[in-house]
């Protein structure tokens, strides 16, 4: 790949003690910061409104180089991190929750539903083994695990503020460990706490130990400047009143003290009594590192969107309301469905977030989409009926506006991860985490995947020649897996094999091979589309999609035969509009997003015409989160 436009960042060596110790432990000196690729653009209407009205100060401390609102990039977080402090974000952020994976051997699928009335038929989206999720599966290995954080949590620190704060989400898993590499990387005085969030859930009967019914956030501090807003937090129990669960409306006292009605005990009968508010806070029972009022979101929550990590909103919000204020830029390097960067929206804090799952990345931005639009509505009704913003609703929002990026053209890593990941399971290999070289074994024979971006040369050859070399004691033949082999690569092949007694090479060429060849045969999303100029309108019109991989997953799954899909709009989850694409950057200027599952994207539009000879673009994403971008030229 290029290196073209890439910097090295320097990144501080980490200090603190005690030192946890690991195979393969090494310091960040530096990093390379790749460019980023600007890939979508959202605004919703009432962005240049806003954007004239925000303090001045949000873009005098913006770089000049990255554009204003929202920033969603997909790539790996490493590569995103490195990106951000070579853009000038170096200290600048005020707040970082990360949910990164737990080493815990979860169940990471993403369940997808077909859209359409109850009880449509669903699907199990791509699991994190394959592809764009390599993230989730490569660094299980223990080792992997911690240099993996250790490497990212120094990369969030040289971000971080003086007076920000930093929460990491975790389970039991790797809680002590994930506990000491926070004492190398940030100091033991910055440690502020462990603090429990407890949740009620499924009852389990396990013979050996106790029910685990709790997570961790690990809570941070750049330096002594970090301060929890007491007031904030405050301000969310006096809109909220969580009282032992239970929402009571807050009032006034006479001397302007506010309280509600609480009860003792749970026997019945018992007569309620007056509470006030800054008492309840200053016992400690809003403000403790025991949180048992924030329940898990269910299967049947409305708020879920197909992940089984995702996290509820109310715990996002007391963590932004504690942490940052109104104007402050979060991070969430982990974005999965967005909850951060959702939350963060709502409460009038700027975001970035990132992820290596692609489907991640659409989830949140489809989100963002709607937040944004109700947003708008909501500061253009005020405009229009001259009304004065409650006192108690949240924050103005900082932008109606958001970029999608990719870092190092990472789409194309992701279809030779996953290209790799399918050729290894159909080849009956098994992966290498902790080989630089090999990628795996197959029965007795090593086994090195050629870079599926090219065939296979003589290069590739001495290299292998090379690596073998260094392993003079390696006595295994090897198998090459390639797309496609050059002429004199399979001469040089014969050549080697004629006069080498050990190390004998076989080689697997994918798609003609008589025995394992022509197992790569994906077949793109397709879509039937018509353009046309209507009294002034442009109207695009949806007549019909095709999902083949939708199809053979139903297939494969539960023996659903297509004819069931019987409305094509059933495996589109959303549908975005660009009438004036300019062939790289998508700008969405009218986005279909269907509210529920059970409701189905239109696939009728109207639009302000464009002039004759414009190109518009369509993207349709299905519900296994596939693309299809379709740009027609409008007569």
């Amino acid at each position: 790949m290029s290196k073209t436009n890439t910097q090295n960042v320097t990144i501080a060596k980490a200090k603190g003690r005690p030192m946890l110790t690991w195979v393969g432990k090494k310091p960040l000196a530096r990093v390379t910061a790749y460019p980023a690729q600007a890939i979508e653009r959202f605004a919703a209407p009432a962005e240049a409104d806003l954007a004239s009205q925000l303090p001045a100060s949000y873009a005098n401390d913006w770089p000049r180089d990255l554009p204003q609102g929202g920033l969603l990039y997909h790539g790996d977080n490493k590569d995103v991190l490195a990106h951000l402090l070579a853009k000038g974000l170096r200290g600048k952020i005020k707040l970082i929750y990360i949910d990164p994976p737990f080493d815990s051997g979860a169940d990471y699928v993403r369940k997808v539903q077909l859209r359409g009335p109850k009880g449509t038929v669903k699907i199990e989206g791509e699991d994190y083994t394959l592809g764009e999720q390599v993230q989730y599966s490569d660094i299980w290995a223990n080792d992997n695990y911690l240099q993996f954080m250790y490497e990212r949590l120094l990369m969030l620190r040289e971000l971080l503020s003086e007076d920000g704060a930093l929460y990491l989400h975790c389970d039991w898993h790797k809680e002590h460990l994930l506990r000491c590499i926070l004492d190398e990387v940030f100091s033991p005085e910055n440690f502020r706490n462990q603090i429990i969030w407890a949740y009620p859930g499924r009852e389990m009967h396990i013979t050996n130990k106790f029910n685990a019914k709790h997570d961790a956030l690990l809570f941070v501090a750049k330096s002594d400047q970090t301060k929890i807003n007491m007031s904030a937090i405050a301000l969310e129990y006096d809109k909220e009143a969580r009282i032992k669960g239970l929402r009571r409306k807050v009032e006034i006292d006479e001397d302007g003290r506010e309280w509600v009605w609480e009860t003792r005990g749970q026997a019945a009968g018992q007569e309620p009594y007056k509470r006030y508010l800054d008492e309840i806070l200053e016992d400690g029972r809003a403000l403790n590192d025991v949180w048992t009022d924030i329940q898990f979101l269910r299967g049947n929550d409305p708020e879920r969107l197909g992940y089984p990590t995702q996290k509820p909103p109310a715990l996002l919000e007391r963590i932004i309301l504690a942490s940052s204020n109104p104007g402050d830029l979060i991070l969430d390097c982990f974005i999965g469905s967005g909850t951060t960067a959702a939350v963060a929206q709502k409460l009038g804090r700027r975001w970035i977030g990132c992820d290596i799952n692609k489907g991640a990345i659409q989830t949140t931005a489809k989100r963002l989409q709607e937040i944004m639009l109700n947003q708008a509505a909501t500061l253009q009704n005020q405009r229009q009926t001259a009304l004065v913003a409650d006192e108690n609703a949240p924050p103005q929002p900082c932008q109606l506006s958001f970029s999608t990026w990719r870092v190092n053209d990472y789409d194309l890593n992701i279809q030779h991860n996953e290209a790799v990941e399918l050729a290894c399971q159909h080849l009956g290999v098994t992966r290498s985490r902790n080989d630089a070289f090999f990628d795996g074994t197959q029965g007795n024979r090593l086994v090195k995947i050629i870079a599926f971006n090219h065939p296979l040369t003589p290069l590739d050859l001495e290299a292998l020649r090379t690596e073998l070399k260094t392993r003079p004691n390696e006595e295994r033949d090897i198998l090459l897996v390639s797309l496609g082999i050059q002429h004199d690569a399979r001469q040089w092949v014969e050549q080697y094999n004629h006069n080498r007694p050990v190390n004998k090479l076989h080689v697997v060429e994918l798609r003609t091979d008589r025995k394992y060849g022509g197992f790569i045969k994906h077949e793109p999303l397709s879509a039937d589309i018509s353009l046309r100029r209507e009294d002034g309108k442009l109207i695009v019109e949806i007549l019909d999609v095709l999902s083949p991989t939708i199809i053979q997953r139903l297939n494969l799954e539960q023996g659903v035969f297509r004819a069931q899909i019987s409305d094509w709009r059933a495996v589109v989850d959303c549908i975005l509009i660009d009438p004036q694409y300019d062939g790289s950057l998508f700008n969405v200027a009218l986005s279909d997003i269907p509210e529920r599952k059970q409701d189905l994207v239109q696939g009728h539009y109207e639009l302000p015409a464009p002039l004759p000879g414009s190109q518009v673009a369509v993207k349709i994403i299905d519900m296994l989160g596939e693309e299809l971008v379709l740009s027609l030229t409008l007569d």
